[in-house]
């Protein structure tokens, strides 16, 4: 294993090649951001690219300091825009962790993969592992009200962001709503936008069930994982303004890269 010295060592080196690719974007900050709002989007951009890795840690605080011609003030509020985008910790007496990209979902929000990710200006795309129609499992027919073994449009996709796995989809339509995705661009856009923008189809609702299980080895091995680990798997049946089940699926996620959040009310 990297010791933490030549982890700094080797992040200091990276600095020095990564202000030859930011020296346009350090002499002309983005206007209207303040000072320390702009480093911390150029450091965060870094880590997203995989200049910081996960596991390693970032230049030190005077390293920074010196690089950007800023006080130690603007550094640290620079640093707590990674730290409220959780990709940062701070060690004491070692410096500033970087931490394993994660999508924070809010349970009381109904979001697609890319939404999630929007808020760390992380670009995400899909791999479509398969799409085909499919004798519907007793699963799917009976949370799309259809019957067992009825024509359903099946999806695998690989859902990516940073050039990381971040989650498997095993998706189940109804055949008019599926046979019309499959002639969209599923590797650039979530599903639910282009149910909304492009099937003009108004989405009201999701029920959704969360545990959490083994990953079989076709899971773990796209997410990268060791066979046997655990995954989280959410079920999840979406339904449009009507009430009529549009979407059911199981999401399969590494633990590593997820939180969840959910306000819940006293009464």
């Amino acid at each position: 294993m990297v010791g933490l010295a030549h982890q700094t060592v080797e992040a200091e080196k990276a600095l020095g090649a990564d202000r030859v690719s930011d020296a346009g974007r350090e002499a002309k900050p983005a206007p209207n951001l303040p000072k320390y709002q702009s480093i911390g989007n150029q450091l965060m951009d870094a880590i997203v690219d995989g200049h910081y890795p996960p596991g390693t840690y970032l230049p030190s605080e005077s390293a920074l300091m010196k690089r950007f011609g800023v006080s130690r003030v603007t550094i640290r509020l620079a640093l707590n825009v990674l730290r409220d985008a959780n990709l940062i910790e701070g060690h004491q007496g070692k410096g500033y962790f970087v931490c394993t990209l994660q999508a924070v979902q809010d349970l009381g929000r109904l979001q697609g993969f890319g939404e999630l990710m929007a808020p760390l200006g992380v670009e995400t795309r899909s791999e479509l592992l398969s799409g085909e129609i499919v004798p519907a499992p007793a699963d799917a027919a009976a949370a799309l009200n259809l019957k067992r073994g009825e024509d359903i449009v099946k999806m695998r996709r690989v859902r990516i962001a940073a050039q990381e796995a971040m989650s498997i989809d095993v998706s189940f339509f109804p055949l008019d709503i599926g046979r019309a995705l499959l002639e969209l661009d599923l590797q650039n856009a979530d599903v639910f936008a282009l149910i909304e923008r492009e099937l003009g189809i108004d989405i009201g609702f999701a029920d959704i069930t969360m545990s959490v299980v083994p990953g079989d080895a076709d899971v773990t091995g796209l997410l990268k994982m060791a066979q046997g680990d655990t995954v989280i798997r959410t079920e999840r049946l979406t339904h449009d303004v009507a009430g009529r089940p549009l979407d059911f699926e199981y999401l399969y996620v590494r633990p590593d890269c997820h939180q969840f959040k959910v306000r819940v009310p006293r009464w």
